[in-house]
């Protein structure tokens, strides 16, 4: 039997570093497509989070905006981010990709690339049911079968299983990449890397003996 390889993406759709990654993981999913099974998880940055942000912690989000647009290139919509009002419980957002990935499993990374763009690139609110399903819609996926799965007490399992997976991982920061073969784990970043850095690493744990 062949040897099973994976990579290990543990990442949350609103964590402004996984945005700054998207390149970089892309670049490696389409890299080593033919040698890596790419495994996404959703690690729960802030589940959960029920009091509106402060303007004392908008302030701190938008300086890490501009930290991750400084040092990545992506965009970020930062005129009106972070309205009053607005909760940023990312819970909603990763169990839309959840959901998303048990209708058609070839979708999930393609949608969550669609929610972190939206959130950071378009100032959408991706908290949203809504907003979550109309982005589901250009993968062909039809707004009211989303619905059905995202409400359901089985996606909030299924996210919750993702979260304990993180946790469980040791995982406590994002992104986060791990390679696994039948030999174990090894870890490709924690956190954001550039992709000239992290590819010697991969190169060389796929021809080691």
């Amino acid at each position: 039997m062949a040897e099973q390889r994976a990579l290990w993406y543990f990442a949350d759709p609103m964590c402004s570093w996984c945005w700054g990654f998207a390149p970089v993981i892309s670049a490696i999913r389409e890299t080593y497509a033919d040698r890596l099974q790419l495994m996404l998880v959703m690690g729960g940055l802030r589940p959960g989070t029920r009091e509106p942000v402060t303007a004392r912690f908008r302030e701190e989000i938008l300086h890490h905006w501009r930290e991750v647009q400084r040092r990545s290139g992506q965009p970020f919509k930062l005129d009106g981010a972070l309205p009053d009002g607005f909760v940023y419980d990312t819970e909603p957002a990763c169990r839309a990709v959840v959901s998303v990935s048990d209708l058609n499993r070839d979708a999930a990374f393609p949608y969550f690339k669609s929610v972190q763009a939206a959130f950071y690139a378009d100032g959408q609110d991706v908290t949203q049911a809504q907003t979550l399903a109309r982005l589901a819609e250009p993968l062909g996926i039809d707004p009211e079968r989303f619905l059905a799965r995202f409400q359901s007490e089985e996606a909030k399992q299924a996210t919750r299983a993702h979260f304990r997976q993180t946790a469980e991982s040791g995982v406590r920061g994002f992104p986060t990449a791990v390679l696994q073969d039948d030999s174990g784990f090894a870890l490709v970043t924690h956190g954001y890397a550039p992709l000239e850095r992290l590819t010697p690493t991969i190169e060389r744990w796929l021809v080691r003996a």
